[in-house]
């Protein structure tokens, strides 16, 4: 089955654009990302099939997202609807590569929550096989596509706080504070500094468990399923051009619920001033983009000033986003996920019909995927690693065991 949108665009004939989602609610989850209602309330779309072997409330999830009928596996969906666009919801990366080949393969496009992969070698195969079979993909990075962290790069590239010297990227710091965090949440961070100041030439970085540094062989449990990994606490430092530096820590056992305080986000301090934001979801109050127009050093002197935020970008047709679904069973509590899925989802149709490549790329996300690696191979050798990576490709395995790791370790 291969989707047949290319000849009602040639025509010019109204595109209807058939959804398929993919949830599987039966799976234990911290928690998803809202991307199975990010096509709700757009022009001439309809959610025509709803993945979910736990048929649990299967009436009120299909509601939810205005999908039309329930299977229980991606190939009964696949074998019996026409689709244009499969959205696979799960977080957890291993589940990723075996629903994307077969979507691929029939010629259907999809929108995918992040991380893509914890292989390089995976992502490279990903990439060539959308590649081979002319499908579009976009990874759900709200970074790109929410309002508040593209208003942020449109102020740096304006100038509004000078030269850009230092970014200050911090993980959450909780429960999976340090490696986990770092691939979780941190992959975050990874894509924010690359959209900012593009990508990285070398990175330095330290990778310790309770106080030792990490070597190949030390091992901590997870929370989420994303082994094997090391370390309760992470620091690395990133080189990009013109100069720029982008700092990224995570400690594990800092985050206290009960006082509100918000580590994850990042403050980009420039000659003439600093702006700063965090990534805030579920916690009061919500800290808004800030602006500081003093060239102090932020820690000494910084009046931290809101920024006003304009919504420019109109989708004809739309209706209005439905911020009542925020905080419901897998949909994030603060709307700028919801808005950024919208976009990325539209972001996505557009781009199918002008055959060009949605603002976040499996390529994007291998990228992200790459500094990873580039942290853990600096602190486990000991020396600033430099970008592009070499040497991945002898592995299938995950992040310590991976080929690139073995390579930078040989004497």
């Amino acid at each position: 089955m291969v989707a047949a949108h290319s000849v009602a665009c040639e025509v010019g004939i109204m595109k209807h654009w058939k959804i398929g989602i993919v949830l599987d609610s039966a799976k234990p989850s911290l928690g998803l990302h809202g991307l199975h209602v990010a096509f709700n309330g757009l022009p001439n779309v309809q959610v025509v099939g709803y993945v979910d072997s736990n048929e649990q409330d299967i009436e009120q999830k299909l509601a939810v997202c205005h999908a039309q009928k329930h299977y229980t596996t991606l190939e009964q969906m696949l074998d019996s609807e026409e689709l244009d666009i499969v959205v696979i919801c799960s977080r957890n990366p291993a589940d990723h590569w075996p629903m994307i080949k077969p979507i691929a393969q029939r010629g259907i496009h999809m929108y995918c929550d992040k991380p893509l992969t914890l292989s390089l070698k995976e992502a490279d195969k990903i990439i060539a096989l959308t590649q081979k079979h002319q499908v579009k993909m976009c990874i759900a990075q709200p970074i790109r596509n929410a309002l508040v962290f593209r208003t942020m790069k449109t102020m740096i590239d304006a100038g509004e706080i000078g030269k850009p010297l230092t970014a200050y990227g911090r993980g959450k710091c909780d429960h999976r504070g340090g490696a986990e965090d770092l691939i979780t949440l941190g992959i975050h961070l990874m894509d924010w500094q690359r959209f900012l100041f593009g990508d990285p030439q070398s990175v330095w970085a330290n990778i310790s468990q309770d106080g030792k540094p990490i070597t190949a062989s030390t091992r901590i449990e997870t929370v989420e399923p994303i082994g094997p990994l090391a370390g309760d606490s992470v620091m690395a430092c990133f080189n990009f051009a013109n100069d720029v530096r982008g700092l990224f820590e995570s400690r594990r056992g800092l985050f206290d619920m009960q006082s509100g305080y918000i580590h994850m986000g990042l403050t980009v301090v420039g000659t003439k001033g600093t702006l700063s934001l965090r990534f805030n979801d579920s916690l009061k109050p919500v800290y808004d983009l800030r602006i500081s127009r003093l060239p102090a050093p932020p820690e000494d002197q910084a009046a931290y000033e809101p920024v006003k935020l304009h919504e420019t970008r109109e989708i004809p047709g739309a209706e209005p986003l439905d911020e009542s679904l925020c905080g419901t069973r897998n949909i994030p509590r603060e709307p700028f996920i919801l808005q950024a899925n919208r976009y990325s989802a539209w972001n996505l149709i557009q781009c199918i019909e002008n055959d060009q490549q949605p603002n976040c790329t499996p390529h994007h996300a291998r990228n992200a995927l790459e500094m990873i690696y580039g942290v853990f191979a600096a602190s486990l050798s000991g020396k600033q690693v430099s970008f592009p990576l070499t040497g991945y490709e002898t592995s299938d395995k995950s992040m310590l065991d991976n080929g690139v790791i073995d390579l930078l370790l040989r004497p």
